[in-house]
């Protein structure tokens, strides 16, 4: 894709001190844009705009202190947005929870409600707020980032799952509430070699990618550069949409013994 994909647009990213939302960051600004990364720790993002700003392309790096499940810091970082630059061409809902693990029978209502908030609620707090200060009059893209876990069944992570799959059917809606002016499209990645999943994926690597047909997890540059379509004009016609990142682990024949 072009080196001036988003040139001159502004980005904001969502949970963008590390991990995909930092590699979404480091694809949109090699790209031309400049672009707002939101996170709730400072020293996380200080690092992360440092890395930015030692990479590939000339846009500005700004960073903002946001929690994505607060609706009014979230306002906040999308008023310094247009402070700053004047417009906000592309958000990027990334920021997720997932602070419990077991079966939903066992769930405790403080950790379901910090997921909703989070994963479901944050996503329309920071898309409206978005669409009210630029996207409303001037249009703009949305790309969220839910997992092909919306898609299938967890034994661990039901719970988180189930928000996921709230956030690609809130994707649909939102593209037709939203269109024409504003295009809105999900990324559903599988497995990606996260430091935040290291404890999932490295033991067990060799096993997880022997059934995969592509033979190898996801990279958080996938994630990007699917991120970056989405957010470009190459996906112009495109709303309402996901696109599933998983090595082909959705494709894989039921009842095949691993």
């Amino acid at each position: 894709m072009s080196t001036d994909t988003l040139q001159d647009k502004v980005a904001v990213i969502t949970g963008g001190s590390r991990g995909i939302g930092l590699g979404i960051a480091t694809a949109y600004r090699a790209a031309g844009a400049h672009v707002v990364i939101a996170a709730r720790k400072a020293a996380g993002l200080a690092a992360a705009r440092e890395e930015l700003l030692g990479g590939k392309g000339d846009g500005e790096v700004h960073t903002v202190l946001a929690n994505a499940g607060e609706p009014d810091q979230a306002q906040s970082c999308v008023d310094d947005t247009m402070a700053r630059f004047g417009r906000l061409d592309v958000l990027v809902n990334n920021a997720a929870t997932n602070p419990y693990h077991g079966d939903l029978l066992d769930l405790d209502l403080p950790r379901a409600e910090k997921t909703v908030r989070v994963n479901q609620y944050g996503m329309i707090a920071w898309t409206r707020c978005a669409w009210r200060a630029w996207m409303a009059e001037h249009g703009g893209a949305v790309v969220n980032i839910a997992s092909v876990g919306g898609l299938v069944v967890d034994p661990h992570i039901g719970y988180y799952n189930a928000t996921k799959a709230a956030m690609l059917h809130m994707t649909r809606q939102l593209a037709y509430e939203l269109g024409p002016r504003v295009r809105v499209n999900a990324v559903a990645p599988g497995l990606i070699k996260t430091e935040l999943a290291r404890a999932v994926w490295e033991v067990r690597e060799p096993v997880l990618t022997a059934r995969l047909p592509l033979r190898r997890l996801g990279t958080v540059e996938d994630v990007a550069q699917a991120a970056l379509f989405l957010a470009s004009e190459a996906s112009s016609w495109m709303t309402g949409q996901a696109l599933v990142l998983d090595g082909g682990a959705t494709a894989l024949p039921i009842g095949v013994a691993e």
